[in-house]
């Protein structure tokens, strides 16, 4: 078994909250995956032994709310046809790695393309860029959040949304995408309007999880966010507005939340001039509720997960995940530690915990080598030369 060989390096592992001061770790070099992690271990004539020269590794960062499909620089639309489409994807998955990010969850994609791409990845065919989840296009109803051209799959009954998460899974779905609140980006809808019903989500639902699939809701007001609940998904997305009442049906149920945050902090600081009012002001009104909401989620033990809803305005793909590291610090008043743990609860959600998110044996070697310690300072995984490693290759 050739190995690398990774010594004289400090070790935060994503699960124990102390930093593994000048240890060593081993790859296998055929599988990618960690064979073991010691104080010292001895090479063999053949292995690659790597100096780390006492940095920091820790564990890649994983992403559970993306849209490499959409442009920051573009609300709601554009005309980008797939061929643009598809090359800036790819850009924005090595952007998305580069900044540290190993495993991405796409949660709705234009013209469906994340599932051909994840496929190419696995041929060998795109190179450096993170581990996908694909979602293919998002399920939404006649004139609901995502109803635009090339960009979801409209279904208006329980008959119709089986059909179409049926045609979904057969495509190559890893994962499913539902509406059911308007949103931000929306011009015909609010927060605080239903849009999937109960019932067309619990067949999303049943047909996903029959296949051993996840689903997440798209859901930022009431009663979206209950309905969602209720429909038993395993995510909300947003939650701006969760309540007292849902905080308590997702701590019961294990429904995880994926706050976005700097998605909604990219639009009220930075699009106030040039976004359109209504979706600026829409964003404004929610802000200081969803600190305040998601703040109490997470200090009621509900699952937070890292996702950040990049390509959303001014959410950019090569620094916002690390940020949103911070935010979860600052805003909604996380240890570094818990704020971190974020992108392992990524890694539950999206049922990948046994191989990802974490740096421990017998787990694929994703990881990232940066200067300073992030246990004293979130702050140290947004050095823009950090190394980037997955399966044990430097990518950056």
């Amino acid at each position: 078994m050739h190995r690398k060989i990774f010594k004289n390096a400090n070790i935060f592992d994503g699960v124990h909250e102390d930093v593994f001061k000048d240890f060593s770790f081993a790859v296998d070099v055929e599988t990618g995956k960690i064979t073991e992690i010691a104080q010292e271990i001895s090479p063999a004539a053949d292995d690659e032994v790597i100096d780390v020269n006492h940095k920091f590794v820790a564990p890649g960062l994983i992403n559970a709310h993306t849209h490499i499909t959409s442009d920051p620089n573009i609300s709601t639309g554009g005309d980008k046809d797939v061929v643009e489409t598809t090359v800036d994807a790819i850009k924005a998955l090595r952007a998305f790695l580069k900044s540290g990010c190993t495993y991405v969850r796409q949660c709705g994609a234009r013209y469906g393309i994340d599932i051909p791409i994840k496929r190419l990845i696995h041929e060998g065919k795109i190179d450096n860029v993170p581990h996908v989840m694909a979602s293919g296009k998002a399920y939404t109803m006649t004139g609901g959040h995502g109803d635009y051209a090339n960009g979801g799959n409209v279904v208006d009954s329980p008959d119709e949304m089986r059909k179409k998460i049926r045609e979904g899974l057969k495509a190559g779905a890893d994962c499913i995408k539902i509406m059911a609140s308007g949103g931000v980006m929306s011009p015909g809808d609010f927060m605080d309007e239903a849009q999937l019903t109960i019932d067309e989500m619990k067949v999303a639902v049943y047909e996903a999880h029959n296949k051993h699939k996840i689903v997440a809701a798209h859901a930022e007001g009431n009663p979206g966010i209950r309905n969602a609940i209720e429909a038993g998904v395993d995510s909300i997305e947003h939650g701006f507005y969760v309540d007292d009442e849902e905080i308590a049906m997702m701590k019961e149920r294990g429904t995880y939340i994926v706050p976005t945050i700097i998605a909604a902090a990219s639009v009220t600081e930075k699009g106030k001039e040039t976004l359109p009012k209504w979706e600026h002001q829409k964003m404004a009104n929610a802000m200081d509720d969803a600190y305040t909401n998601v703040k109490k989620a997470y200090q009621n033990g509900v699952n937070i997960a890292l996702g950040t809803d990049a390509g959303t305005p001014y959410n950019y793909f090569d620094m916002t995940t690390p940020k949103e590291l911070e935010m979860m610090v600052e805003r909604i008043g996380m240890s570094e530690f818990e704020a971190y743990r974020t992108s392992y609860k990524a890694a539950e959600l999206m049922k990948i915990d046994d191989e990802y998110g974490s740096i421990e044996k017998d787990k694929y070697a994703d990881f990232i080598i940066i200067d300073d310690n992030p246990m004293e300072d979130i702050k140290a995984v947004q050095q823009t030369d950090k190394e980037v490693y997955v399966s044990g290759r430097k990518e950056f």
